[in-house]
């Protein structure tokens, strides 16, 4: 399966700037990226609240760079980077997609704000979010057995007659 958008040319500093207009168009209060490692992170306030991405970035060893798909044979140092610049690329033209609809689906009514950015949101008096908080113990209780009804959960019900 190809990656979604695995041979653009748009830069990661121009999807950046793309990301930020789009969060100022919609109202955000900040905004900050910035990267660590294996990891970018790309943050802003919207609707009062801290929302924070995390990127994970491919490592630079890894043989998808280091030695060509067809015959696995050893690429030249310049020829590894562009084909990790191009991975990062994707990845964040991917970032601004998935914010790019999230934004949307608040603007038409499919969704809230909160809902759509829930995961991403940085708890209160915590260096952590939502998602970070919460996805281990989701984890814990799929793998115990935890089978939630998909349709009406524990909703009472009315009877037509």
């Amino acid at each position: 399966m190809s990656r979604y958008a695995s041979n653009t040319t748009v830069s990661v500093g121009r999807t950046k700037a793309e990301i930020e207009d789009l969060l100022i168009k919609h109202g955000a209060e900040q905004f900050v990226a910035g990267w660590d490692g294996f990891q970018a992170v790309l943050g802003f306030v919207f609707n009062g609240r801290h929302i924070r991405f995390a990127l994970k970035l491919p490592d630079k060893n890894d043989r998808d760079f280091t030695m060509t798909r067809a015959r696995r044979n050893k690429r030249s140092p310049e020829e590894a980077m562009k084909a990790w610049e191009q991975a990062c690329r994707s990845r964040w033209r991917a970032l601004l997609l998935v914010i790019k609809a999230k934004l949307e689906a608040v603007e038409v009514g499919i969704s809230t704000v909160e809902l759509e950015f829930l995961p991403w949101t940085v708890v209160p008096g915590r260096n952590e979010t939502v998602g970070e908080l919460i996805g281990p113990q989701m984890e814990k209780a799929i793998s115990g057995g935890y089978s939630p009804k998909l349709l009406l959960g524990d909703a009472p019900r009315e009877r037509t007659k």
